[in-house]
């Protein structure tokens, strides 16, 4: 008796769905993913500056305000704008005519006041013997005498006269009071124009060398230099130069350092309750004239030099909700997400201390693609131009 076909046929389709299967679940499998390109740092362990910086504004230790003090015409104008000129040196000269004549006038009074009095002191010789004798009345000497010493009033008045013509016609010759950098001539002082003390200033003179960086700094950074200073055995004030261990830098706004160093030449007696802050006076000198007064400036104080410390670029630590975080790659390419501290930052480089060490690899490029226990595939971090594909970007390509 021949058997049924349909359970052969049944079992023959059973085999091929079971090898189906696993051939499918092979094909869906596929090779293991690669894994992802990082770039890394090497924690370096050195010597760390510590700077602050401040904006300031660099200002001339005088700045003079030309002025007339007498009026009258102005005749010439003796230097060039924007020129550096000496103490003494002539700058305007204004119609000294009309003093002049003054100044005649005043000596002349002095002259007669002078023979006045001398006529009077001789008469009041005369009279003293025959006031003695009784040959004129007592009252007649003491006419005399008084006459001399109204006559005597009567020089000095005079002397006072000639000697303030005489400043009249000296302020006809406008000199500068200082070495410096004389500014531009305001509308008035144009020769032939009438100025005079209400004709305001007429140029002005600054020092420029030595020049002096304002920046306002905060109480706390204050009270740091203080406690420092405090602990290296140094005096808070010590003369007229309070800070005179701190030195100074200028950072011009071209970003190149100005080559000379400065001092603090002193801080403000007082904190601007408004902003929190005291206002420190920076020296610099000048001799090429390249500050100029008026200039916003960088201004950097070297504050201490941390020894020893680790330090790792800005850019790979992650700020996690105050958290500081680093993805460190272990010698098995495999990632470590550990907290480290923070502290101080020298330019691009930040000083940090945890669980970490000198020589340990840390993410720089692609930590967004970095988790804890994975395995990257690490290169070394090269800083990248403006535009320029990094070695995700070309992984992606």
């Amino acid at each position: 008796m021949a058997r049924p076909l349909i359970p052969n046929i049944t079992a023959q389709a059973l085999l091929l769905t079971l090898i189906g299967a696993v051939c499918g679940c092979k094909k869906s499998e596929g090779p293991p993913p690669t894994p992802p390109t990082v770039e890394v740092v090497t924690v370096a362990q050195r010597d760390v500056p510590i700077y602050r910086e401040w904006v300031g504004t660099l200002e001339g230790d005088v700045n003079a305000t030309i002025s007339a003090q007498v009026s009258g015409y102005l005749l010439t104008r003796n230097y060039t704008e924007g020129s550096v000129v000496t103490n003494g040196q002539v700058l305007f000269q204004i119609d000294p005519g009309p003093f002049k004549a003054t100044l005649d006038q005043a000596k002349s009074d002095e002259a007669r006041a002078e023979a006045t009095q001398v006529r009077w002191a001789l008469t009041v010789e005369r009279y003293k013997p025959l006031a003695a004798t009784e040959a004129i009345s007592k009252q007649e000497l003491d006419d005399a005498v008084q006459n001399e010493k109204a006559a005597q009033a009567q020089v000095e008045a005079t002397k006072a006269a000639v000697q303030q013509a005489q400043l009249n016609l000296d302020f006809t010759t406008i000199r500068a009071p200082v070495n410096g950098v004389a500014g531009l001539a305001s509308a008035q002082a144009q020769v032939g124009n009438l100025v005079g003390p209400a004709s305001g200033s007429l140029t002005t003179v600054t020092t420029i060398d030595p020049i002096r960086a304002y920046i306002s700094v905060s109480q706390q950074m204050m009270t740091d230099v203080m406690e420092r200073r405090l602990k290296d055995g140094k005096k808070l004030r010590e003369g007229p130069d309070p800070e005179a261990g701190v030195e100074l830098e200028l950072i011009l706004a071209n970003g190149s350092v100005y080559p000379i160093k400065g001092k603090v030449r002193f801080a403000n007696n007082q904190v601007d309750v408004k902003t929190g802050t005291i206002r420190i006076v920076g020296e610099f000198r000048n001799p090429q004239s390249l500050l100029v007064a008026g200039l916003f400036v960088r201004v950097r104080a070297l504050l201490e030099t941390q020894k020893n410390v680790l330090v790792v670029p800005q850019r790979v630590v992650t700020d996690m909700q105050g958290r500081y975080l680093v993805a460190i790659v272990g010698a098995d390419n495999k990632v470590s997400i550990r907290p480290v501290n923070a502290g101080e930052r020298s330019g691009q480089d930040w000083v940090i201390s945890g669980d970490i060490k000198a020589g340990d690899r840390v993410v720089a490029e692609g930590v967004q693609k970095v988790r804890e226990g994975a395995t990257v595939n690490p290169v070394p971090f090269e800083e990248k131009k403006v535009g320029a594909p990094t070695a995700a970007a070309e992984e992606k390509r």
